[in-house]
């Protein structure tokens, strides 16, 4: 049913400008200069944290910021530039949380740039197509709320003549630069804190001391936080020490095993509870009235051209990179549905699990092609989850968009301009980063990328997949987020417990502050780009004084 609130109609009185005022110069320039520094930092972020939040706001703000200096803008334009910065973030994220398995899998695969451009080139243009076929359905007619774009909506909507606003975000990224400097340049503080006493006796809990922790937990809030702390305490305080205690399991190994399985099941079960709930009855509506959206110019060819194109080309790629033919064939049938799963999902509870949309295709096209080797079924993954996070993100920006008048045709070609941009520079920084670290694990964990790896590799324990699996069909089904009940079995605690603590404080924000709340919000943002992009930088001096 569609949400009748009037956040999801533009009846704000906004009046469009003419679309030359939408869609500039100067508004793709900047536009494209900040997909390279969101792309960059985001890379960093996902790899280091396993997570990657939205970074709608914050480019929404930077865009705001940065087109105000330059004088005698307009709503539609700042929405247009922060739509082309905001396309390469999860793209990076897409990226980081399936192609690290490769290096997991395989520790001394040499970087090859060729397979890796292509595979995320494949990803982001089956994204920019599918976004224009899905939009309409899910922003107008579907009507679904999309979160983090309603927030960026009201963000930019209601502004701040005295910037206010800016220098909190500013404020905060400068904070947290300087922070992360003093943690991983020149370690005056420790990266976390952690219990030898609890960890002898298995207990692995502890607290990152990461400002993107908290900037993470403050956005998704305390509901979604709350789920994924429980999944914590339920894995590293009972299910592992318990289980060992009672012999349950024979020894540490394991124990890890299944509770790593059984945080993927529960992520791989909500994902099909999506589908069978959600997507599958309602296939025929979502892309209905596809031909009348992309012709509305009179210009029919193009409804044909751009789904047949778009297909074709990400075949192409996707075959060049490696996927040999059929599991190619298979892999577009499979981005679609997952695209449209990650499109659904991210409407309704701001939450886009591409990597696990990655693995559900990845585990599929394995049914029907059992000999297909670890590395192709990686490839496969990182192209799924590069379209669903690049959909997923694009739609945040489109909901603003729909509220602010903007012209979807302006958004798109923006879209495309900062997704082809974010994508090579996706490759190019996660490559820094390999360099710089030289394996995931460590100070880069890379989590999500371990989960890919698992089910390239086989599945370590099956049982508890198959339990997980069933548990997180089952509690979607009821309604509640299984999705980051996973997360929380499956991320090490010390990565959740910060993350609960930025939900905790925005709901004590909410509850006696709630006039700060709008504030807090901007100034998580900025924790997470002033992090992210510190990160990025420093990994960039520490790989220069090693090259010379």
């Amino acid at each position: 049913m569609a949400d009748t609130n009037s956040t999801n109609k533009p009846t704000n009185g906004t009046v469009p400008r003419p679309y030359n005022e939408q869609l500039t110069v100067r508004a793709l320039v900047i536009g494209a200069i900040g997909s390279v520094i969101i792309a960059a930092s985001s890379m960093y972020v996902a790899l280091r944290l396993g997570a990657l939040p939205w970074p709608t706001v914050f480019v929404a703000l930077l865009s705001m910021a940065a087109l105000r200096a330059l004088g005698n803008t307009n709503l539609n334009e700042i929405n247009v530039t922060h739509t082309a910065m905001s396309a390469g973030a999860m793209i990076a994220g897409g990226f980081a949380f399936t192609i690290p398995a490769i290096w997991i899998l395989q520790p001394d695969t040499p970087i090859s740039f060729p397979p890796l451009i292509l595979v995320a080139l494949a990803g982001t243009i089956l994204g920019l197509v599918l976004t224009a076929l899905i939009r309409r359905h899910f922003i107008e007619t579907a009507a679904l709320p999309y979160p983090v774009g309603t927030a960026a909506y009201e963000t930019v909507q209601v502004g701040d003549e005295g910037g206010g606003k800016a220098a909190i975000l500013f404020g905060s990224m400068g904070i947290s630069a300087v922070f992360v400097a003093a943690r991983d340049l020149i370690a005056a503080v420790p990266a976390a804190i952690t219990s030898a006493r609890l960890a002898a006796k298995n207990i692995f809990v502890g607290f990152w001391l990461a400002p993107i922790a908290l900037g993470i937990g403050y956005i998704i809030d305390v509901v979604y936080t709350g789920v994924w702390f429980a999944g914590s305490i339920f894995a590293y305080v009972i299910l592992v020490p318990v289980g060992l205690s009672i012999g349950l399991f024979p020894d540490l190994a394991a124990a890890e095993a299944f509770r790593s399985s059984l945080g993927i099941g529960l992520m791989v079960g909500t994902g099909v509870g999506v589908l069978v709930k959600g997507i599958l009855p309602r296939m025929k509506a979502i892309f209905a009235g596809v031909v009348s959206d992309l012709s509305e110019s009179g210009n029919r060819r193009l409804a044909i051209s751009l789904p047949v194109g778009g297909a074709v080309v990400g075949f192409l790629l996707s075959f060049l990179a490696g996927i040999p033919a059929l599991p190619a064939v298979l892999l577009l049938v499979g981005v679609v549905v997952a695209t449209v799963m990650a499109a659904d999902l991210t409407g309704q509870t701001g939450i886009n699990p591409m990597e696990i949309m990655g693995i559900i295709v990845l585990l599929g096209v394995r049914l029907v092609v059992p000999s297909l080797g670890q590395t192709e079924a990686i490839l496969i993954a990182a192209v799924v989850a590069v379209s669903c996070g690049l959909t997923g993100d694009v739609l945040n920006d489109f909901k603003a968009g729909y509220l602010f008048h903007t012209s979807p045709r302006a958004q798109i070609t923006a879209e495309t301009v900062g997704g082809i941009i974010g994508a090579l520079v996706s490759v190019g920084t996660f490559a820094v980063l390999l360099t710089r670290y030289g394996s995931f694990g460590g100070e880069l964990p890379a989590p999500q990328a371990h989960a890919v790896a698992a089910l390239a590799a086989g599945i370590p324990n099956i049982t508890s997949f198959v339990i997980g699996g069933a548990v997180g069909l089952i509690v979607y089904l009821l309604g509640w987020p299984g999705m980051t009940l996973g997360l929380g079995v499956y991320l090490p605690m010390m990565i959740s417990a910060p993350v609960f603590l930025g939900g905790l404080i925005r709901l004590v924000v909410r509850k006696f502050k709630p006039a700060w709340d709008e504030k807090g919000v901007v100034a998580a943002s900025g924790f997470l780009g002033g992090e992210g992009v510190t990160g990025v930088i420093i990994a960039i001096i520490q790989v220069s004084r090693g090259l010379f």
